[in-house]
């Protein structure tokens, strides 16, 4: 009586192919996404001890001037229109107030700062076009999700640089990256919180690429471990 050696596990030695194919993907994915965030945070660390220039010199630098220091000239800056953000800063609701200011031929929208939900005044708006000199920081906004819901008005839930310079009646082109008030001379007065959101970064990308990369090895050792228990 002889007994038939069972064949070759094609089916399961196909499934465990596309398995360690998806897994080495994602670990390699990490791996590049390691790469980008190592820069992105040697920029950040570069640009804060840069001394800031004028917002000039950076307007056709795109993201790559994301958190220099820069300088701007705003014509009625300290009583212009405003889009109030609805936000939420360290455990406090309220709003961020964001201007247009048309510099060097261009339209940056500039966030003046926070203003809390208990903060029932809001800076006067008029027509007087006194020339403000600011200092702030670039930051490239964050991208709406697909949940956020849509501005009402001039209340927005996402920073859209486009819709929210179409609702000031700015001209433009409108500059990719917001400039945010650091300086604490601010136009405003104290009802208006400026600042700039910190440049906090996880970096967690090599222990998610070790992670992928170590189920891959745990995938291709049980198979074959399967197929060698299977030819005994």
């Amino acid at each position: 009586m002889t007994t038939e050696r069972p064949g070759f596990p094609w089916a399961l030695t196909v499934l465990t192919a596309l398995g360690l194919a998806v897994l080495v993907a994602l670990g390699t994915w990490q791996v590049n996404r390691l790469a980008w965030k190592q820069d992105l945070i040697a920029r950040a660390e570069a640009a804060a001890i840069q001394p800031p220039v004028q917002a000039a010199i950076l307007a056709d630098a795109g993201e790559s001037a994301e958190f220099r220091r820069v300088i701007l000239t705003c014509p009625g800056l300290a009583s212009a229109p405003f889009v109030e953000l609805r936000t939420i800063e360290q455990g406090q609701a309220g709003v961020r107030l964001v201007s247009a200011c048309r510099d060097s031929g261009r339209t940056w929208l500039v966030d003046r700062g926070f203003v809390a939900d208990e903060v029932v005044g809001r800076p006067a708006v008029s027509q007087v076009a006194t020339p403000v000199r600011i200092e702030g920081v670039l930051r490239r906004p964050s991208a709406s999700g697909a949940f956020t819901p849509k501005p009402e008005g001039r209340t927005f839930y996402g920073r859209d640089p486009v819709a929210m310079a179409a609702v000031l009646g700015a001209p433009g082109p409108v500059a990719p990256l917001t400039v945010y008030l650091t300086a604490s001379s601010s136009p405003d007065g104290p009802m208006v919180r400026p600042s700039a959101p910190p440049p906090a970064f996880s970096n967690n990308h090599l222990g998610y690429a070790a992670t992928w990369y170590g189920l891959a090895l745990v995938l291709a050792g049980m198979w074959i471990a399967f197929v060698l228990r299977r030819r005994r």
